[in-house]
């Protein structure tokens, strides 16, 4: 039983988390930066962030290498 109230409790920190992350990157420029993908049609509309995807890329890369240094 105290493994699935661990479980809960890391799910429920993470869900948290993500929501804040999201909440925050929709009241940045993120998704509208310049090198931002953005096709409108009648019926249809493609957004595509290639630079905003490739700005968290490298965002992310650097934190798990900065995480992996100190792991050893």
């Amino acid at each position: 039983m105290a493994d699935i109230a661990k479980f809960l409790v890391i799910a429920g920190v993470l869900l948290v988390v993500s929501g804040a992350v999201i909440w925050l990157v929709s009241k940045s420029p993120m998704g509208r930066l310049p090198g931002d993908i953005v096709v409108h049609r009648k019926n249809f509309t493609l957004a595509f962030p290639l630079a905003t995807s490739i700005l968290i890329s490298v965002v992310l890369t650097l934190l798990l290498w900065i995480l992996s240094r100190f792991r050893h």
